[in-house]
């Protein structure tokens, strides 16, 4: 495996650490970016908590927290695999970033169905509250609570989108060094961008804003480690 020295000898030109280092400060900017959205969101959370109707057990709130919950828990566990396949500091420092950013998060959404007095368990298959209807454009709620009203909607319920298969994790476990970093890099970037595919879907169905800053803070935040993950990838060709 790669040191974290770097070096000479591990295959890698000295005319890519500039590079290298540029895209590990733009992994710190980004995350110090989504945490700082996150501090916004807790605020706004509190100042808004006592005006705002707690949502039911199957609204898109209660459906988001559930199955974010799960989503992040993977990227947790992915992350945390990568420290322990390889020894590149800017692989690492990007894995430790994503487990420690979205463990709080996932705390916080676990948070919100406590208060709002309901089962950390959903009654419906996961990804249900994918289909209920958008609110209208003038903001009125044109979403019902229950999810039977848009059963008929097309939403493949339980497709969870970017989810890593257990096969996918199996083979990250078995990897190391730039193999494992490829694969992580590729897993991760899929798991984005379907997290962020959550965070819009639940933005366009709830007026709700503890819920929606916090989900757009996540496309946000999400949004830029995807750039940064894909320039990663570019830089730790297949060998």
């Amino acid at each position: 495996m790669p040191s974290e020295a770097g070096e000479a000898g591990d295959g890698r030109s000295g005319a890519a650490q500039p590079h290298r280092s540029a895209a590990g400060l733009t992994a710190f900017i980004a995350v110090a970016l989504a945490l700082v959205l996150v501090a916004v969101s807790l605020i706004a959370g509190r100042v808004t908590a006592v005006a705002e109707p707690s949502p039911s057990t199957r609204s898109a709130e209660a459906g988001f927290a559930r199955d974010m919950q799960t989503h992040h828990d993977q990227a947790v566990q992915m992350s945390m695999i990568v420290r322990d396949r390889s020894d590149d500091p800017e692989v690492r420092l990007l894995a430790y970033d994503i487990a420690t950013s979205q463990s709080q998060q996932a705390g916080q959404m676990f948070g919100w169905l406590a208060v709002w007095g309901l089962p950390q368990a959903s009654p419906d298959p996961p990804m249900t509250w994918m289909r209920l209807p958008v609110l209208s454009d003038a903001g009125g709620a044109a979403h019902s609570d229950h999810a039977s009203a848009a059963t008929d909607a097309g939403a493949d319920a339980g497709a969870m989108p970017g989810m890593a298969t257990r096969e996918q994790l199996d083979e990250l476990r078995r990897l190391s060094g730039r193999d494992a970093e490829r694969l992580f890099l590729q897993l991760m970037i899929a798991h984005h961008q379907g997290g962020i595919e959550m965070a819009e879907g639940v933005v366009a169905r709830s007026g709700n804003p503890v819920v929606t800053d916090l989900a757009g803070s996540m496309v946000t935040a999400q949004r830029a480690e995807v750039s940064l993950m894909e320039a990663m990838l570019a830089d730790r060709p297949a060998e």
